[in-house]
């Protein structure tokens, strides 16, 4: 039986030889909503991809208003950048009293998939839907870690990953 993790921070990586960190290129695209959550996502990202030896160059940092606009901004990264690896996605939608969360969290992972496939490049869902703020908190460098910090690992991997079969 596998243990389920309770932080989202305990993920590493262990590269394959032929990866090389100084030739990296990653887009981070923040949503501005909920930016006390957001700002710590996009930290732990940042630190984590700098930890791994990315360039502080290389990473290149987009806001964008909210959680819903992460798509499009993620097409528009990767259209005026051929050289872009990966982009990670962060945001945070909570819970309201209406269904509108259940139609933003599903058109933003819609969104964010159809952009790596159809784009063929590594495109992280970094985003929370909590069913309210402490949820967001805990996620957000609280006590099960943070989100960031998983999706820049899920990124190195998936850059990884692609270059190992090609």
């Amino acid at each position: 039986m596998t243990d389920k993790k309770k932080n989202l921070s305990e993920i590493s990586f262990t590269p394959h030889k032929q990866f090389s960190p100084q030739q990296v290129r990653i887009g981070v695209v923040v949503s501005q909503w909920n930016n006390a959550i957001t700002d710590n996502l996009r930290d732990g990202a940042v630190n984590t991809l700098l930890e791994y030896g990315i360039p502080k160059n290389n990473i290149q940092i987009c806001s964008v208003p909210g959680s819903f606009e992460l798509p499009s901004a993620t097409v528009m990264m990767l259209e005026a950048d051929d050289k872009m690896d990966a982009v990670i996605c962060l945001g945070c939608i909570i819970q309201g009293e209406t269904r509108h969360f259940e139609f933003i969290a599903q058109a933003v992972a819609d969104g964010i998939m159809k952009a790596a496939i159809d784009y063929a490049t590594p495109v992280i869902f970094g985003v929370l839907t909590c069913n309210d703020m402490q949820q967001a908190i805990d996620r957000s460098g609280g006590k099960h870690g943070n989100k960031g910090v998983e999706a820049a690992v899920s990124c190195l991997q998936m850059i990884d990953f692609q270059r190992s079969i090609c």
